[in-house]
């Protein structure tokens, strides 16, 4: 039985103040910052060495074939010798991170692992330049593989949930703009040195080293990024976590508002401990299963293309130099491509843009096969690259809008014409479309800006009733409303 629940005579909303829920409404009623938009960057900053440790997978390919310990070939169908096996060990690794441990994030905070999980994989890709056997490159590149599982979910994790929704469109576009951007700069390393031996040492050597050396900056970072005010209110850490959103606060220069009357308060709720097994029962199951057969299905187009680009070419008869140079130019289409999504993103549906974009893969993908020509290839290289990464930035913009099953905001109106029944729900790929059928224009606030404008839950916008609403207004809206006060304060036109 919640506390707030009792008649004890405290103010309600003070008594609220900590919880999830009210925690959650102040996120969402926080403008746009110089701060906070600081955080997502130096979040993006750690994510951008996990970025550079994911994609040298394909970029050191050909030294590691050039130093005789892997072979473009697998002699057996679960040979260790090849290529294809350091990629494979990748990707192994990181289904063992995002799948068995993902819950360390939920467990000990997205600060720590954050941190811990790109010292780790740092770690072991160290140990990784140093082996002079292919058994102990693909053992310490699947160890390097679990810290990078691990280290993705808690950055898409913790974004999530230090942005308010209106924005978290553009925090994204920036955050993977901000990561991509060491794909070329890992290409134009691999460039460089993948050919030469300096000091004796392999080239390739000198690429993972370089990148673990910078790694190290997180050190630095980590002491500049505030823990999750989410986190800490679900841990029983309210007081950390009203520290931490008065200080953001402060920083956007907004004070906290408590609620004006006791109706305006949410009760609060118990954070319920949850096991992997609540995620294969209604209502997740079927969301669960479409995204793992999609993450199944895009993983090929995505990583596999990123991975496979300088060995593909250089089956086609180009030399290793050269392949590293086309795939350098093609590079640049990773950082440029997300923000050129956000242009478009926020005006169709998640749903279509990620249909789209594999239309376009499969389309670019056949003509790079048949091309032999370097302009050609090029061209569909960097088509193909622009249309991975919009179908994978739509899609992270989906999981963390159904994965958090945010509660979106639509104002019902009472006889007075204010605000009344903010508790509704609406889903992510729905919304402006429900938005634009209970809006006459004229008459009331759109509800999708009202929930996602720069004040958050602060704007208050009292709507015009001087003039009755059209009667396609009065059948949709009389068919959607169903008040949550019960309808004691329900509008006439319901």
């Amino acid at each position: 039985m919640s506390a707030i629940g009792i008649d004890t005579g405290l103010d309600l909303a003070a008594a609220a103040r900590g919880g999830p829920d009210e925690i959650s409404r102040r996120l969402e009623g926080l403008p746009a910052s110089s701060y906070l938009w600081r955080l997502v960057i130096l979040l993006s900053l750690g994510g951008w060495f996990e970025v550079y440790d994911l994609f040298f997978t394909g970029y050191i390919a050909p030294g590691l074939n050039r130093s005789g310990l892997l072979t473009t070939t697998t002699q057996a169908f679960f040979g260790f010798s090849g290529i294809g096996a350091f990629v494979a060990a990748t990707f192994a690794g990181l289904f063992v991170g995002t799948f068995f441990l993902g819950f360390l994030a939920d467990r000990f905070g997205r600060r720590s692992i954050f941190t811990w999980a790109l010292l780790g994989y740092t770690a072991a890709s160290v140990a990784m330049a140093c082996q002079t056997t292919s058994e102990g490159v693909l053992l310490w590149r699947f160890i390097a593989g679990i810290g990078i599982g691990v280290e993705i979910i808690t950055i898409d994790a913790y974004i999530t949930e230090l942005v308010p929704s209106w924005m978290r469109g553009r925090a994204f576009a920036v955050n993977q703009a901000v990561m991509f951007t060491a794909v070329p700069v890992v290409a134009a390393l691999a460039w460089w040195l993948v050919p030469l031996s300096p000091y004796g040492i392999d080239g390739w050597r000198w690429v993972v080293l370089i990148g673990a050396a910078g790694s190290m900056v997180i050190w630095i970072l980590r002491l500049y990024v505030p823990e999750s005010p989410l986190w800490l209110a679900r841990h029983g850490r309210a007081e950390e976590a009203a520290k931490i959103l008065s200080m953001l606060e402060t920083s956007a220069g907004t004070a906290y508002a408590p609620a004006k009357r006791a109706a305006d308060v949410l009760p609060a709720r118990v954070a319920a401990k949850a096991g992997y097994a609540e995620l294969f029962k209604p209502p997740y199951l079927s969301l669960v299963v479409m995204f793992m057969i999609f993450n199944l299905c895009q993983a090929f187009g995505v990583y596999g293309f990123a991975n496979w680009v300088p060995a593909l070419l250089v089956e086609k008869g180009i030399t290793v130099t050269k392949s590293l140079q086309y795939s350098f130019i093609i590079a640049f289409a990773y950082p440029i491509a997300p923000l050129l999504a956000a242009s478009f993103a926020d005006r169709l549906e998640r749903k279509w843009i990620i249909c789209g974009a594999a239309v376009a893969i499969a389309v670019f993908g056949v003509a790079f096969s048949q091309f032999e020509q370097p302009a050609f290839l090029i061209l569909c290289g960097v088509l193909i690259t622009a249309s991975n990464m919009t179908m994978s930035y739509a899609y992270r913009r989906l999981c963390a809008a159904r994965g958090r099953r945010r509660r979106r905001v639509r104002p019902d109106y009472d006889s007075d014409g204010g605000r009344d029944c903010r508790d509704r729900h609406l889903r992510p790929q729905r919304a402006r479309q429900t938005a634009r059928r209970l809006s006459p224009r004229r008459l009331l606030p759109n509800p999708l800006r009202m929930a996602t404008s720069r004040k958050g839950f602060s704007r208050e916008v009292e709507p015009s009733c001087s003039t009755p609403p059209s009667r396609r207004f009065r059948k949709s809206y009389r068919r959607r409303c169903v008040p949550s006060c019960g309808g004691r304060l329900a509008s006439p036109w319901c």
